[in-house]
């Protein structure tokens, strides 16, 4: 990975390349290897350099062959060799950068759609004074842009954009949309005026501004005649070969991180394979918490496959002491409880590896959450009246144990107004009632109109919503950032475009598969693994907040929430964040994802706008 920023003028003056240094100054965990900067009059472009294909060369910003183009690229391009046998261009390098000028150069914007991998691109053609913008199809990789009267500049992180904007602020009008999935979806960000290109989407930016966004890849439709369940599963198993073994390509080390889930163990079989058992590094992750730890079940696939093995346990005191920093990183609230493992995770593999692949994706292409299950129900649920329905499930829910937290989900979902909030609501800490009431009415953003309108039946829609939301704005926005700050490169076969194709072409019958989730998933790792791995009930990458929050960062939390000066104070209902911690202090309730959202806000207010060394210097 690398990190890259750009700045584009429209008033006339020049781009300093003082700025593009502070810019990129700010993304050095991004590129710890190399710099390199740009410029000509208007138009500015920086690179910093985490090496890992061909190392000795392939320098950034790089200038195309004829000399009218100038690249700033951030990841991976896996079939840069086949591209390179393709398209006819005086080739200087061996790597996979002049590998995207060379489809530019052929083809022009339409060339960069023959990418496959993951990647973040800012493309200047001298020819017509274009500047190219574009992302990857799924949002590995960020691109953050901001935009107005007299300038646009884009980069891989928004901290990199700070010094050439004016002064940040809250997009107070994206809050509800961070309550509603802890992350904002994009085009938004909490930040003013600062934008996410959205994945699989192209941004031309002129002399003079900048054009609508065009998406360049679409979700396939279904076969219409459906394989035989044998098939279905060939497919996905000599897909997914395919896609580790792209994955795999690289001039450095790679490892894997082996959770307690059947996806990393798959692919980390499927590498074992590849590499005929030879130099296999994994990395666990665990709470030391006997409820949720994985990290024995990690350890016995560790042994079957004879991997070099290394572990790290995270405790209340690595929440405490890294909680700001990864809030910096991650340039956001922590979405994830997880989110703080992941970057422990990082450092240990970044002792020994540069790259590692994990099992990102399979569950939002194949149906492998509780909810999938209910995907029917939850649009079926519709046909009652929101206000009735709404009412019975809330007097419902109330009279609930503490201990049936996932009914609750359940209960709180399907009491959601319309479809897409009821598919959405399953990862909800606040529902759109209670949203309304804590934020006191404040507006929020209207539907983003980039979205490709989800069809097919229930399960397929509930999955393309997943995948255009959950997956970038969370879940790979979190493995972005937690690697990023250990200079770490994190791949996901899962996600290779020829899986998610495949993968939104078969029905949903097989996903879903009287009642397993993620049947297909399974079948084709029990050709890997044995039964007592694949089906093993997954624990899952659990962080023991309840816990936590009863204990050690009790203080923290109230301390935070509730004093005067606090962001929660201004901006929420003061009286329901009291009840809502009082309620978990007292057991009634677990309330710790909710206070989780609310109180990673807060450390992401002060880290960005509220302490001294939060505050940077800007301009317009």
């Amino acid at each position: 990975m690398c990190g890259i920023v750009g700045v584009r003028r429209f008033d006339g003056s020049n781009v300093d390349t003082r700025l593009l240094r502070e810019m990129t100054s700010r993304l050095t965990h991004r590129g710890p290897d190399a710099e390199g900067y740009w410029s000509s009059g208007s138009i500015g472009i920086g690179h910093r350099r985490l090496s890992i294909i061909d190392l000795a060369s392939s320098s950034q910003p790089m200038a195309s062959a004829d000399g009218t183009c100038h690249m700033t690229f951030n990841g991976e391009i896996l079939n840069y060799r086949d591209l390179r046998r393709r398209f006819t261009y005086p080739y200087k390098t061996d790597g996979d950068t002049e590998t995207i000028l060379a489809c530019y150069a052929s083809r022009g914007a339409a060339g960069l759609a023959e990418l496959e991998g993951q990647f973040a691109i800012g493309i200047h053609d001298s020819r017509d004074g274009s500047l190219w913008l574009v992302r990857d199809r799924v949002g590995i990789l960020p691109l953050y842009y901001y935009v107005d009267a007299c300038v646009l500049a884009f980069a891989s992180e928004i901290k990199a954009l700070l010094p050439a904007i004016p002064a940040a602020k809250v997009d107070i009008h994206s809050l509800d949309a961070y309550l509603s999935q802890r992350a904002v979806a994009a085009p938004y960000t909490l930040f003013d005026g600062i934008r996410k290109l959205p994945p699989a989407h192209l941004l031309r930016v002129g002399e003079r501004g900048i054009e609508e966004p065009k998406r360049y890849w679409s979700f396939p439709p279904s076969f219409s005649t459906a394989p035989s369940p044998q098939e279905a599963v060939n497919q996905v198993d000599r897909t997914l070969q395919k896609a580790v073994a792209m994955a795999l390509v690289a001039d450095v080390p790679v490892g894997a991180f082996l959770s307690g889930g059947v996806d990393s163990r798959m692919i980390v079989a499927i590498m074992s394979q590849l590499r005929k058992g030879k130099d296999i590094k994994t990395f666990s992750a665990g709470f030391g918490d006997a409820r949720h730890d994985e990290l024995p079940f990690a350890r016995k696939v560790s042994q079957l496959l004879g991997t070099d093995h290394q572990e790290v346990t995270v405790r209340p005191d690595d929440f405490h002491s890294l909680w700001r920093r990864l809030t910096w990183h991650r340039d956001a609230p922590m979405s994830e409880p997880a989110d703080i493992a992941v970057f422990k995770l990082a450092e240990v593999a970044r002792r020994s590896v540069t790259v590692v692949l994990s099992g990102e994706g399979s569950d939002e292409l194949f149906g492998g959450y509780p909810k999938h299950r209910f995907a029917k129900v939850s649009s079926l649920a519709g046909v009652v009246p929101a206000s009735l329905r709404s009412a019975v499930l809330t007097a419902i829910e109330r009279r609930l144990p503490p201990e049936a937290a996932r009914l609750r989900i359940a209960l709180r979902a399907l009491a959601e107004p319309d479809e897409t909030s009821r598919f959405r609501s399953w990862f909800s800490p606040f529902t759109t009632a209670e949203r309304k009431v804590v934020l006191m009415g404040s507006s929020r953003h209207p539907k983003a109109s980039w979205l490709q309108e989800p069809d097919g039946d229930a399960l397929r829609r509930m999955l393309m919503i997943d995948v255009q939301s959950w997956l970038p704005d969370n879940l790979l926005e979190r493995g972005d950032r937690m690697s990023m700050a250990a200079s770490l490169e994190l791949r996901p076969p899962f996600l290779d475009r020829r899986m998610m194709e495949l993968a939104f072409s078969l029905p949903s019958s097989l996903k879903v598969h009287n009642g397993t989730t993620k049947w297909l998933v399974k079948q084709v790792a029990l050709r890997y693994l044995p039964d007592s791995i694949v089906n093993r009930r997954k624990v899952g990458f659990r962080v023991p907040l309840d816990a936590w929050f009863r204990g050690g960062l009790e203080a923290f939390a109230w301390d935070s929430l509730t004093s005067q000066d606090s962001f929660a104070s201004m901006m929420f209902d003061r009286a329901l964040v009291r009840q809502l911690l009082d309620r978990h202090r007292n057991g009634r309730v677990n309330e710790e994802i909710r206070i989780w959202t609310l109180l990673c806000l807060e450390v992401w207010y002060k880290e960005f706008f509220r302490d001294a060394d939060g505050q940077v210097p800007s301009r317009c």
